[in-house]
């Protein structure tokens, strides 16, 4: 592996580890705070407010100070950020500590993809897909970790603050070896808070719909195979796990079928899979069935986020704004998702909010055309890496 891509490859890494890591302990904080299931619903969703605040800021940061050394401020600062919901005197500090947490998580995820697509380009090979399974095996290796440590009752300031120290220690060495920031003189700055492209907007679709049906299936999987499947508490709690390292799985391979496909057909066939799951879930009435159809929407949405930041590297009026517009409309997608599953489950059935999803997927899968190459300078091109034409700068 480049050494670029080495470097790159571990902030995904430890982006990944700090939301494992964090996921693990919500239940302490709640504990700790004697948190209502509405006011720990309401501080849940401070890190994605945060998170789409600051987002459209961080490619000009990106550009002002460069690249590598946004990604070492951004990546530290989440990695400390993740002692800070430990040590919450009352809910309103836990509120201000998630949006924080929220702001620098999502200002390093623009940054952070941005970067991966120039040393994608510089190395002229797909690597982003790959890039985004190693932020799954980060959040897994790191979940795994958390959840031993719940067990044996570790004290979550402890826990979250050793791991913060260690997270932000390989966060700050991985920085050294990023690719070299590129020269930004004669290149234009990009705008604050710019709507987006039409072309954006298109790509933005295909990555609303991935996300959304991988937000859904990952909140709610657990609860459908309880209610729906009469899944015991084991099965219904594998069937997350289940979903993720299926997810980290075709991640990691993703990079391999661009090489021999493109993105678009990449993101068109695991629709069609994706699909294929969706329904299966919808039809199953028992735990294997419904297990076997998360694991299938999992592989098929797997690649989309990844091929959606490739895609609009290209098609902004500025490649950090076309990256930014797409990570605010995908965090947006994941800001709604579970909530609007949850009404649909209500006023329906849990079945009939899966049916949505299903068609949610199935729009993805029609509108994968906009993945598309525009201009010469795809991913797959052979065009010379130190080209000028709209390099990435900036999940």
């Amino acid at each position: 592996m480049n050494p670029q891509h080495r470097a790159i490859g571990v902030v995904f890494a430890v982006h990944g580890a700090v939301a494992g890591t964090l996921a693990t302990r919500i239940p302490w904080i709640q504990d700790r705070l004697d948190l209502s299931p509405a006011v720990l619903g309401l501080a849940l969703l401070c890190p994605s407010i945060g998170a789409f605040s600051a987002m459209p800021t961080a490619s000009r940061l990106a550009h002002r100070i460069g690249e590598r050394r946004s990604i070492r401020i951004l990546a530290a600062a989440w990695s400390a950020a993740l002692a800070l919901p430990a040590l919450a005197p009352a809910p309103a500090w836990l509120f201000a500590a998630l949006l924080l947490y929220g702001a620098a998580s999502g200002m390093c995820d623009v940054v952070m993809n941005g970067h991966g697509v120039a040393v994608e380009r510089h190395l002229r090979r797909p690597i982003i897909s790959g890039l985004h399974g190693l932020w799954c095996v980060g959040s897994l290796a790191a979940g795994g970790v958390g959840i031993l440590a719940a067990h044996a009752r570790v004290d979550a300031r402890l826990h979250l603050g050793l791991v913060a120290a260690v997270l932000l220690a390989a966060a700050l060495a991985a920085g050294r070896g990023l690719l070299a920031d590129r020269p930004t003189e004669g290149v234009p700055a990009p705008r604050r808070f710019a709507l987006p492209t039409r072309a954006v907007l298109a790509i933005g679709l295909v990555g609303f719909c991935g996300t959304f049906a991988e937000g859904a299936s990952a909140d709610w999987a657990a609860v459908y195979l309880t209610e729906v499947a009469d899944a015991g508490p084991g099965l219904a709690a594998a069937s997350f796990t289940i979903f993720m390292s299926c997810m980290a799985g075709a991640r990691l391979l993703g990079d391999r079928l661009v090489r021999r496909l493109s993105a678009a057909k990449v993101v068109r066939c695991g629709g069609s899979v994706a699909v294929l799951g969706g329904v299966l879930v919808v039809v199953s009435r028992a735990p294997l069935p419904a297990m076997a159809g998360f694991a299938l929407l999992g592989i098929g949405v797997a690649t989309v986020l990844p091929l959606v930041f490739a895609a609009a590297a290209d098609t902004g009026a500025t490649p950090g704004e076309g990256v930014a517009g797409v990570a605010t409309i995908t965090y947006l997608s994941g800001l709604t998702a579970p909530a609007v599953t949850g009404w649909t489950a209500g006023a329906l059935s849990y079945p009939a909010a899966f049916a949505m999803i299903t068609c949610v997927v199935a729009l993805m899968t029609l509108s994968a055309g906009a993945l598309r190459p525009r201009r010469p300078s795809d991913l797959t091109a052979t065009r010379p890496a130190e080209a000028p034409a709209r390099t990435a700068t900036g999940p």
